[in-house]
């Protein structure tokens, strides 16, 4: 449409034509092909071929809440089972900043070195406001993440410690069925999440520092009871004398402790991750321990001990999944919780009738 200000009697006054519109969508942008989608039997097929890619993807179905995900996934499982169990799982754990990050990509190059394949696991409690979770750990793991022998999976927990501790459990069967012999789990949080990973590993490693005041101070004796190894981070420069006077306030406060059902006494080592210090050492000793509790029958043991704990897991999370989701139960959930606020029944009456609905009402 031409400008009327472009008429003659607008003498002085000139308007341009304007620009056309650029698309929105960029034109050279391909249509992106679907996804390709596997049976069960391809997923294990390339599993067990080593193809990473498929591996990640039934990794995804895993950590799927969508039924017909659990439901392959499971399946999937199931068929992998005979060809898992054959890694060292061990579990890695320490106070925030005591650079496990920096640490697993010393020790995973030193195994990788060696000729072993490894697969790293994080165990990461989302943020309980947010339901977010940040998942930083891949970009810190510079070295780990750029090897083919490698396998780095954060998995955010979207509230649930439970149900993500039960999907890592249920990833190490899949890594261990694609050929990774050494499983990493990290524990990204504090507190609960050390006793889901403590069940889940061979041998539990207590990342720690000095130089932070009262080396004791910051760790539970939960946690100190768990490991089966400390290790004192970041003995280099100035602070290696800072460090091995650590190293000894450990080996005195774990003296104070019961002795440990597999009869290892647990060791403290000194090293330094950013600078690769020691940790020949420290698989040394994960290596003197695998060895001592396979000798001893405490290897098995623990694996056995293990299965059924997460059977028991599996039971009590399937029954409370089922329970919550009853449409009777829902319907009564909330009437039922304002008699017990407004006293008209106690907790007790109530749990016990809400259970009562629930089993009248079991499909």
């Amino acid at each position: 449409m031409e400008h009327p200000e472009n008429d003659d009697k607008y003498k002085g006054l000139k308007v341009n034509k304007g620009v056309n519109d650029m698309p929105t969508v960029n034109p050279y942008l391909k249509k992106r092909t679907p996804r390709k989608r596997y049976t069960a039997d391809e997923f294990v097929s390339g599993i067990l071929d080593g193809n990473i890619t498929i591996l990640s993807q039934a990794v995804t179905l895993v950590e799927s809440s969508l039924h017909e995900h659990q439901a392959i996934a499971q399946e999937i499982i199931e068929k992998c089972l005979p060809h898992a169990g054959k890694s060292i799982r061990v579990g890695i754990t320490g106070v925030p900043g005591a650079g496990k990050s920096t640490s697993i990509d010393a020790f995973g190059m030193h195994l990788i070195n060696a000729g072993h394949k490894l697969a790293v696991l994080a165990i990461d409690p989302s943020s309980e406001r947010s339901k977010g979770s940040i998942l930083g750990d891949k970009t810190r793991m510079e070295s780990l993440s750029r090897e083919k022998n490698a396998f780095i999976r954060p998995s955010p927990s979207a509230g649930s410690l439970g149900g993500v501790a039960r999907k890592t459990r249920e990833t190490i069967v899949l890594c261990e069925a694609a050929g990774f012999d050494t499983i990493f789990v990290e524990t990204v949080g504090v507190g609960q999440s050390e006793t889901a990973v403590h069940s889940m590993v061979d041998f539990f490693l207590l990342i720690q520092l000095a130089g932070t005041g009262d080396e004791l101070q910051g760790i539970k004796r939960g946690i100190m009871e768990m490991a089966d190894g400390i290790i004192i981070n970041k003995a280099d420069g100035d602070n290696i004398k800072k460090a091995e006077l650590a190293a000894s306030q450990f080996r005195n406060a774990l003296h104070l402790f019961p002795p440990s059902e597999s009869g290892w006494i647990p060791k403290v080592l000194t090293y330094s991750g950013y600078y690769g210090l020691g940790i020949k050492e420290i698989w040394d000793m994960v290596n003197d321990y695998i060895a001592f509790t396979k000798k001893n029958g405490y290897f098995n043991y623990k694996r056995n001990e293990q299965a059924k704990y997460w059977m028991y897991e599996s039971i009590n999370d399937s029954l409370r999944d089922k329970f919550y989701h009853n449409p009777e139960v829902e319907k009564m959930l909330e009437p039922t919780e304002r008699q017990v606020l407004n006293n008209e029944i106690s907790s007790f009456v109530a749990a016990k009738r809400m259970i009562d609905i629930f089993l009248e009402n079991i499909h």
